[in-house]
């Protein structure tokens, strides 16, 4: 097998692993680098094609993976232009809990995703490793409840509050949701898996540690628990909370290989305060990009020298917007690179 330039699965060889090296904390030569956000919302040879709905184009944010996943478990899910998912029959009452699906069935019925993975990492054709994502399962709740995005989340948070044992019990429906979707991304050739917590901000400490923590530590514990139980090689793991910087530490021990950082975090201080077990990831604002080509590269490299040469991934603090000029992405990642190499020559 190994002689064609196909892996033990039958996948083309990887050729560049610096991004999962560093995932895992080992050392790299320059500091990997990559985007959030779907190419359909930036790159323009993407967005022309959005009319034909081809799913590499619309399926690469966390909006859409919320969207997959909902829809499995049987909620009406629409997308609205500009607004991402909307449910037009949302949560109100704890007996709306019954019209959901067994969560079992869920990961059949997403074959197709599935199907794309494969075809994604075909293509790939081993130039650089592939990134499974999913919504965690507060930030999936926020979607079933509010009916789509909201400013306050006041409706799911006061599900918290008056339906303590309920909001569990759904919490607990995604999360037996997700664990099976994850090691099926796994089994159809993603090499690594990000769990977006995308609301923890609307949570202080305590409710992130009651219904949040609790099943973003789930996740993690039985998706490498199933992977081994099925055979799989073991993937790095990443988390990202965004606006989650109070819970840093406890996120640092969830069982996660690397910790998401937004831009409204300071490097050093997250370094010190998850210490060295795990890799960071971030953290540039993704506004930095409508800067300055030159300006582009200062600030990086000062996000260089403030998280260090290893046990870190260079990444923008959220994803990329879709006015970007393709050419400032471009000049970040060159940055990255650069100043990355640079910086272990000293």
């Amino acid at each position: 097998m190994e002689e064609n330039g196909l892996g033990p699965q039958g996948f083309p060889e990887l050729k560049n692993d610096t991004f999962l090296r560093a995932a895992w904390g080992e050392e790299t030569d320059y500091t990997p680098v990559w985007c959030m956000r779907q190419a359909g919302r930036y790159l323009p040879e993407f967005r022309e094609t959005r009319a034909a709905q081809d799913f590499f184009s619309t399926c690469r944010s966390p909006e859409a993976c919320c969207e997959l996943t909902l829809q499995a478990l049987g909620m009406e899910v629409t997308m609205v232009p500009g607004k991402g998912p909307s449910f037009p029959e949302p949560l109100r009452e704890e007996q709306d809990l019954e019209r959901l699906r067994d969560p079992a069935v869920v990961a059949s019925e997403l074959g197709y995703v599935f199907q794309a993975i494969t075809l994604t990492r075909q293509r790939l054709a081993g130039r650089v490793p592939l990134i499974g994502f999913a919504g965690a399962p507060w930030t999936l709740m926020t979607y079933m409840v509010e009916g789509g995005g909201s400013s306050t989340m006041a409706q799911a948070k006061r599900w918290l509050y008056q339906r303590p044992q309920a909001s569990h019990q759904l919490l607990r429906i995604l999360t037996d949701a997700l664990v099976p979707y994850l090691v099926g991304q796994v089994a159809a050739g993603a090499q690594a898996l990000q769990l977006f917590e995308s609301h923890a901000g609307h949570l202080g400490p305590q409710l992130f540690n009651k219904f949040a923590l609790p099943y973003i530590r789930d996740v993690a514990k039985r998706v490498k628990a199933r992977l081994r139980e099925a055979g799989l090689a073991p993937v790095p793991m990443i988390i990202f909370a965004k606006d989650g910087h109070f819970a840093l530490e406890e996120l640092s021990q969830a069982g996660y290989e690397v910790v998401g950082l937004d831009w409204t975090v300071a490097p050093k201080k997250a370094r010190e305060c998850v210490g060295k077990t795990v890799t960071l990831q971030g953290n540039l604002d993704p506004c930095a990009l409508y800067a300055s080509e030159e300006e582009i590269g200062q600030l990086v490299k000062q996000m260089l020298d403030d998280f260090g040469p290893q046990r870190y991934i260079a990444n923008l603090g959220h994803g990329l917007y879709p006015d970007m000029d393709p050419e400032h992405v471009g000049a970040f990642v060159d940055a990255v690179h650069k100043h990355s190499r640079l910086l272990r020559q000293n």
